[in-house]
């Protein structure tokens, strides 16, 4: 190692700048903007630990603008005046970042009155003449002409690049030595640095090769043969000496406070740098500095030592018997595994089981490869393909992996439960990693395997395509080497053990225990279940619906083009534009970004509004191509050919407010307002001598805003049973029950829901198609008969600033990271999110806790042959015997209206409504 001292200077706004552009944005809990101060965290300490052995820093500062006014604008009064002001949510990471720096034990030097440049350059040629070697970790070009040999190089922390005099040579044309006088003439842009008009950067560094400097240049200005350029040169000579000026640094800073011993590199103090990253939430930072600082770190808990500071990792591939035997004892002996399978595909009904990985400790991991074939034109003998039968294994693990007394954690463990219980093997008991996550910090961040990974642990796992490949050379697991997959297997093992073992504790900690063990985890099973169930489809039906679709489509692109006076691509939006905007003439044409004009719905719904046919008829067809697309053919193209059913899958954590979501298909979006949507649930139909139950929740959101909000009239409405609707336009609009219209009712109803949803005067004036002052007047009618509702979102928007969320009647949080934005927007969407996530998600909560008593309830009625089968919103899906129906229909109402029991008790009744029938809509 170098026994030369090395001086690392930092330009700190170009750290700022681009660690700000290079992150999305990021908040605390308390709604401040930190991506910023990650990134500039995250780059500081690569800079510490990263730097290669040889080239470490023995002495480290990092330098600011300490003001945008400096002895430049002296000289220059537009100096950088065009330089616009930082974007509004950097300026309040701007202390941040000097705590961070402070946080890091690094020193920070700025001085009023000189530009961060300067400070550079002046220690820059202290260091120099005391012998330093110096390495300026920046990419600015300004600092270029700094650089000097092997001595002063720039460190571009981007790219990992060092720049010296040849890098200087590529960018200038000219060495570092004179690159002064290149910017002299070419001026710079950025910093309002006039130049000579019309001698760009090539051009300068010809004229500087040709004449060696700028004065030089000046004196022989007559001599140039090119007119413009010898005319510009004679005209604008003053500039070019004063932007010389501007862009020399000053090497002569009064730096008496800093001298050069104060810039020893000193050790990384444990307490305040976690102190720092805590405060901030920067938990992946955490990790990464635990695992550097090794063991005995101030507030971290063993299991956190333990889950990262891993020195080694110990994956091995599972292919004998005995291996497996020696796995399945230490399971037994310890009595938690973290599983996980792979598999050909991602619909668990459809996919194959191709291996399963197991951990039970922090970097010591084991894959069981079960069915790989050898690639596509591989003889089977040329690749080891050592596996273990498929039966003998699973009967070796079924045993431990049913074992009530050994627990089983995985990560989005409902994937694995559905895949083993298509093998015979019936998991539990189970804790999920995805969910615990979820009930910690829904909101802040997705809850997926790699970002939890690089998250908390500071680890980015090997991707699939890594192991699998891209595009259309990608192939299925089971063509993946055994070798290569035990590498991917096996990690997503440890790593769900290691976050295990690092979130779980923080359920108790935070409060959260309860809400994830009665609702969350055990809502795993029932809901795999049900997707395993799927639920039968009539595909001659829609094959029916999908032709007849197709023909009125067919009839209105006829009647489309003749209103358009010609043919063209309807489903184009660039061409509908310009049918509408251009041909026809149409006002409230708006253009994108592309260049297009906008046809979105709200677009042409103005339109039709207005009177024009043509965008009306545009509607009609857009709302049958997507029936025909989404729903009749996608739907019929996911029957499944081994049950003959549709089974959707439900995503556990990916709404912040705990309500489920379906996808591969969508069940939950199937239109129900028009006769065509609820053709489509005609389609959905019972086995042949069973029936379709559908219990739904009525006006749950209404039911749970009246208690929160303790509205008195809306309780006492709910509780005698009346049209709750028709009482709310009541008492807005003065018009007694008796005599109420269906039009004042509906004005109510939209009330009513559009104040869950914080809607505002202009949206409620667009959907009940009247002026926004009559919508204002409706409004400020509503909040003045039932002020309670207005006190409730007064106070639940001051707890989301406080606190940064919000909570459910169950405690489930729900994370407002923009509620203090300075943006007006995000601030307003939070602010709109946090009034309605306590309902919304109190209503999510609840249907939870009805689905996870349900298998038990009808279990102990004798109706196990009643069968749960699809959650959409507020409602239930149940397929029944026919001799099942009459008496499961009171076990599934008294599940549901006592789902709050024992925890809660509502001050208003929770009323469900069942409905029968042969199929979807018939039951609705």
């Amino acid at each position: 190692m170098s026994t030369t001292p090395h001086l690392y200077l930092v330009d700190g706004s170009g750290y700022i700048f681009r660690a700000y552009h290079a992150l999305p944005p990021m908040t605390r809990p308390d709604g401040t903007p930190v991506n910023a101060v990650f990134g500039f965290s995250n780059m500081l300490f690569k800079l510490l630990k990263d730097v290669n052995e040889g080239e470490a820093p023995t002495h480290l500062a990092v330098v600011f603008d300490a003001a945008r006014r400096t002895f430049r604008n002296d000289l220059y009064e537009d100096y950088k005046a065009n330089r616009p002001e930082a974007p509004e949510d950097l300026v309040p990471q701007f202390p941040l970042i000097r705590e961070a720096v402070e946080a890091f034990s690094v020193p920070s030097i700025e001085l009023e009155g000189y530009e961060a440049d300067d400070i550079i350059a002046t220690l820059t040629k202290k260091a120099r003449e005391k012998g330093f070697k110096v390495t300026i970790v920046s990419s600015d070009k300004d600092l270029m002409q700094l650089v000097d040999d092997d001595v002063v190089t720039l460190l571009d922390p981007m790219k990992s690049r060092r720049i010296g005099p040849d890098e200087v040579r590529e960018k200038f044309g000219v060495g570092p030595e004179k690159v002064i006088e290149v910017q002299a003439l070419c001026g710079d842009a950025s910093d309002n640095v006039p130049g000579v008009p019309g001698i760009g950067p090539k051009t300068a560094a010809q004229l500087i090769q040709d004449y060696g400097d700028l004065e030089s240049l000046l004196a022989h200005a007559e001599e140039i043969r090119q007119p413009r350029r010898r005319e510009n040169l004679l005209a604008h000579a003053e500039a070019a000496r004063l932007s010389k000026q501007l862009v020399t640094l000053d090497p002569h800073v009064p730096l008496d406070d800093w001298p050069l011993e104060a810039l020893a590199v000193r050790d990384l103090a444990p307490g305040p740098v976690l102190a720092f990253v805590d405060a901030n939430g920067f938990k992946s930072l955490r990790a990464r500095l635990i695992a550097h600082l090794g063991d005995g770190i101030p507030g971290t808990s063993p299991e956190e030592a333990e889950t990262i500071a891993v020195k080694a990792l110990d994956y091995e591939t599972v292919d004998s018997m005995p291996a497996l035997a020696r796995w399945i004892a230490r399971i037994e002996e310890v009595g938690i595994v973290a599983v996980d399978t792979e598999t050909t595909g991602l619909n668990p009904a459809s996919a194959e089981l191709v291996g399963i990985s197991l951990s039970v400790e922090a970097g010591k991991a084991a894959y069981i490869p079960l069915r790989h074939r050898p690639r596509d034109g591989l003889d089977l003998a040329a690749e080891t393909l050592r596996q273990i039968p498929v039966a003998e294994a699973l009967a070796a693990l079924r045993p431990v992996l049913e074992d009530p007394s050994v627990l089983k954690v995985g990560q989005n463990i409902k994937y694995d439960i559905a895949i083993l219980a298509r093998e015979g093997v019936d998991v539990a008991p189970i804790d999920d990693t995805m969910l615990i996550s979820y009930v910690l910090e829904a909101g802040l961040h997705g809850h997926g395997l790699d970002e939890l990974a690089k998250l908390h642990l500071g680890i980015e796992p090997v991707t699939f395509k890594a192991v699998a490949g891209r595009g259309k050379a990608q192939v299925t697991f089971d063509r993946v080497p055994v070798e290569e997959a035990t590498r991917y297997a096996a990690e997503d093992a440890d790593l769900a053990g290691r976050l295990h073992r690092l979130l779980k504790p923080r359920l108790a900690a935070q409060g959260l225990r309860t809400l994830y063990e009665t609702i969350e985890r055990p809502l795993v099973p029932v809901v795999a279940a049900m997707e395993r169930h799927g639920i039968r489809v009539d595909r001659a039906e829609l094959n029916r619906l999908s032709a007849e679709f197709a023909g009125k489509m067919a009839t209105l692109e006829k009647e489309i083009h003749a209103l358009a006076g010609e043919p063209f691509n309807i489903a184009s939006p660039a061409q509908l534009g310009e049918i509408l905007f251009v041909r026809m003439g149409l006002e409230g044409g708006r253009k994108s970004k592309s260049g297009a004009y906008s046809t979105s719905a709200s677009v042409l719904e103005k339109l039709a509004e207005e009177g024009h046919e043509l965008p009306r008829r545009v509607l009609e067809w857009r709302q049958l191509a997507k029936l025909k697309s989404t729903y009749a053919d996608a739907l019929a193209a996911a029957i499944n050919p081994r049950t003959g059913r549709v089974h959707t899958s439900y995503s556990l954590a990916n709404t912040t407010t705990g309500r489920l979501a379906s996808t591969d298909p969508n069940l939950q979006n199937i239109p129900v307002r028009t006769e065509e949507g609820r053709r489509i649930r005609r389609a959905f139909i019972a086995e042949p001598g069973c029936r379709l139950l559908s219990a739904d929740y009525s006006q749950i959101e209404l039911r749970i805003l009246a208690h929160m909000a303790d509205v008195g009239a809306l309780k006492q409405a709910f509780a005698d049973g009346l049209d709750i609707h028709a009482m709310t336009a009541s008492e807005v609009f003065g018009v007694p029950l008796a005599e109420m219209d269906p039009l004042t009712r509906r004005r109510a109803k939209a009330i009513n829901f559009g104040i869950i949803y914080g809607i505002s005067a202009f949206g409620l004036a667009r959907q009940l198609d009247i002026s926004r002052e009559e919508a204002a007047a409706y409004i400020d009618t509503y909040f003045r008969r039932f002020p309670g509702i207005r006190d409730y979102m007064e106070a639940t928007r001051a707890r989301a600033r406080e606190k940064g969320h919000v909570e459910t009647l169950f405690g489930r949080r729900v994370h407002t990271p923009d509620i203090n934005s300075k943006n007006p927007n995000q601030r307003g969407f939070a602010e709109r999110a946090a009034i309605n996530a306590p309902i919304q998600g109190t209503a999510a909560d609840i249907i939870k806790r009805a689905m996870v008593r349900m298998p038990g309830a009808l279990g102990a009625a004798g109706l196990e042959n009643v069968k749960m089968l699809l959650q959409v919103h507020d409602e239930l899906i149940f397929e029944a015997p026919e001799a099942a129906v009459a008496p499961a229909q009171p076990v599934i109402r008294e599940t549901m209206e006592g789902a709050c029991a024992p925890a809660l008790t509502l001050s208003v009744p929770l009323v469900v409504d069942i409905g029968v029938g042969s199929n979807w809509a018939e039951a609705h």
